[in-house]
């Protein structure tokens, strides 16, 4: 892994120099400049070595020196596309460098190259001949890639917390954004924190024309359900075959490295069948797994990883997260996020990535699974919520939700109380709004007390509101799907490990992400994935033999914390400051005091506010700096 930072226009060397080296973390082994001052074009770029580690220094170049590049990421098929450009006249410098990879690819089949890919990738080619800049971003947004465009100044990154180091840049948080991220407890692509930056989409490219210096951002790829128009004799086995291996091919292929590599092993379904190709390919014993435990019962699986390890022959490795360990861990984690996510499962994968750090440099997780195999407990809510729109006026729910507030509060993950209150609250809305109510820190008419002013629903859930009406005639699973794989995995689950990986220099693969077995899993009919109440049907029916039976039937548990008890003890250290008005803090008052009092659960809106304000600090102290 790396990171890369680069502009054209108004700054310096100094300028450079001074945000190459805020991502350091990113890249610790080595860093690397390039100044063309007749254009005015800045690139710089930390390396994490992990292929090639002699050669491979960016920004890399082709052989007459008209197109470099500086990459974050991995291309899983480079190999493949070396013979094939090497067929064709390419002379490569290094041995096994993926880098180098992608300015021969550009060179010969323009553009359309990332088509190609198989990978997980953020980079901005510079290619003289043409006199412009090519950025793009993997299809699901596994590597982040920020910019700010101006008339006189291009500007990107990888992290957002990167460009306020740019003299030229003032960063000022967008109001609309704000409110999205606690409509969400995330801030959805492309917008950003700030006023003018962007994400780049996800599965998207950026072309600048350094002449004009105008810019155009166009997909190239879209997550999209296009179920097979005929089905086999015998579906269920017949595709279940062919999912195991299209996962054993996608960990294969993650496997190669030049560093030690070990595995995520959470003991749920997803991480376990990672683990279980892996070890299927490797040697006995030579997989090392890792795993996080908490003192709270209800959110342990520290005993199903083990079970788990044991039945594939790991070397497994587990440690235990306590409020102790977190009162310690959040204020430095929470200072480094980048941008903020209201996610609290970002503490222990934090911990567990500093403790497979310890030991490995590269490791495979099992993201991804539950957003294509509807692993989700909104999945399984969908039918019952039809019933209830169905059966229950609109004016009888308020009072429905009111005998609901009266169940007592418990602070056991996923408690039955805690289900039933945030699947009441997202029935009060339109059904294009009931998943990102159901993860919401904040309802519509919160966020309206919180800004003081009223809020367009529509506006506020655009992108949901989007998703759901692009694809009419798609069901209520499907839509869902949608929803989790193109929003929730985008920007939050994704993020959120990278984030917290790139903090002590780990790099992170995700073979359900797969280019090959995405493009399989998204044309298998939801009937399949979501089948008479069971998630993942037909993932956990591909498993069978490979994982033990156990971890697949048992329930979904999640890789949640205690977080709502942690923020009664810990919210007097935690809380944040106000950062839009003074209506805001009594708002945030009122909600703590309800939430130490056990007369209801805020702890998601607390935590966002808490995750929030160690951002808002940040970016003051930044201001401060910039203003002296």
């Amino acid at each position: 892994m790396c990171g890369i930072v680069g502009f054209c226009g108004k700054g310096s060397v100094e300028d450079l120099e001074r945000m190459t080296a805020a991502l350091e973390h990113r890249g610790p082994d080595e860093e690397g400049f390039h100044v063309d001052s007749s254009l005015r074009v800045y690139l710089g770029h930390r390396r994490l070595t992990i292929m090639d580690l002699e050669s491979g220094a960016q920004p890399l170049w082709n052989e007459d020196s008209t197109v470099g590049v500086v990459f974050n990421g991995e291309i899983y098929n480079h190999r493949r596309l070396r013979r094939e450009l090497e067929s064709a006249g390419h002379v490569f410098q290094t041995d096994h460098c993926d880098t180098e990879v992608l300015v021969h690819a550009y060179e010969e089949w323009g553009p359309d190259f990332v088509k190609r890919l198989n990978g997980m990738w953020a980079f901005a080619i510079y290619d003289l001949r043409r006199r412009r800049f090519f950025l793009s971003r993997d299809r699901f947004g596994k590597k982040p890639l920020y910019y700010f465009h101006s008339k006189d100044l291009f500007l990107f990154a990888s992290e957002l917390s990167v460009l306020p180091l740019h003299k030229s840049m003032e960063c000022i948080p967008d109001r609309l954004s704000l409110k999205k991220y606690y409509a969400y407890g995330f801030i959805p692509a492309p917008r950003s924190l700030y006023r003018g930056v962007y994400k780049l989409p996800a599965g998207h490219n950026l072309i600048l024309d350094l002449n004009s210096h105008a810019i155009r951002v166009e997909p190239y790829w879209e997550f999209a359900l296009e179920p097979f128009e005929s089905i086999p004799r015998h579906p269920e086995r017949t595709w279940a075959e062919e999912l195991r291996h299209l996962l054993v091919e996608a960990v294969r292929r993650r496997l190669e490295s030049d560093v030690p590599l070990g595995v995520y092993l959470s003991g749920g379904i997803d991480s376990t069948a990672v683990a279980a190709a892996a070890a299927h390919l490797k040697k006995p014993g030579k997989v090392l797994t890792f795993s996080i435990g908490f003192d709270e019962p209800s959110f342990d699986e520290s005993a199903h990883a083990r079970l788990a390890a044991d039945f594939i022959g790991s070397e497994h490795h587990h440690e235990r997260l306590s409020l102790a360990r977190a009162r310690d861990l959040v204020p430095g984690v929470l200072e480094r996020l980048d941008e903020p996510i209201a996610d609290g499962s970002i503490i222990p994968t934090y911990l567990l990535s500093r403790f497979t750090r310890s030991r490995v440099s590269v490791a495979l997780s099992g993201d991804g699974g539950d957003e294509l195999f509807a692993g989700y407990d909104p999945f399984k809510a969908l039918r019952l919520a039809q019933v209830f729109e169905a059966l229950i006026p609109s004016r009888l729910r308020n009072r429905i939700r009111s005998l609901a507030d009266l169940l007592p509060v418990s602070s056991r993950n996923m408690s039955l109380d805690f289900r039933i209150k945030r699947a009441l609250r997202g029935l009060d809305y339109a059904r294009p709004y009931w998943n990102p109510i159901w993860l919401s820190p904040l309802e519509p008419a919160e966020i309206e007390e919180l800004f003081q002013e009223e809020t367009n629903i529509e506006e506020l859930y655009s992108e949901a509101f989007q998703y759901w009406h692009e694809s009419p005639h798609q069901d209520l699973v499907d839509r869902t799907l949608v929803f989790y794989t193109k929003l929730y995995l985008q920007d939050d689950i994704l993020p959120k490990v990278d984030r917290t990986s790139m903090m002590v220099s780990l790099e992170v693969r995700s073979p359900l992400l797969d280019m090959e077995l995405v493009d399989f899993v998204r044309r298998i009919p939801s009937g399949w994935k979501f089948r008479r109440g069971e998630t993942k049907a037909l993932f956990k029916q591909s498993l069978r033999d490979l994982v033990p039976d156990s971890i697949i039937d048992r329930a979904k548990k999640g890789f949640g914390i205690p977080l709502t008890q942690w923020l009664r003890d810990a919210w007097g250290e935690w809380a944040p400051a106000s950062f839009v008005h003074q209506g805001a803090r009594r708002f945030t008052e009122r909600m703590a005091r309800e939430h130490m009092a056990r007369k209801a659960d805020h702890r998601l809106f607390l935590w966002a506010d808490i995750v929030l304000g160690a951002h808002m600090k940040r970016l003051n102290r930044w201001n401060a700096t910039a203003a002296s």
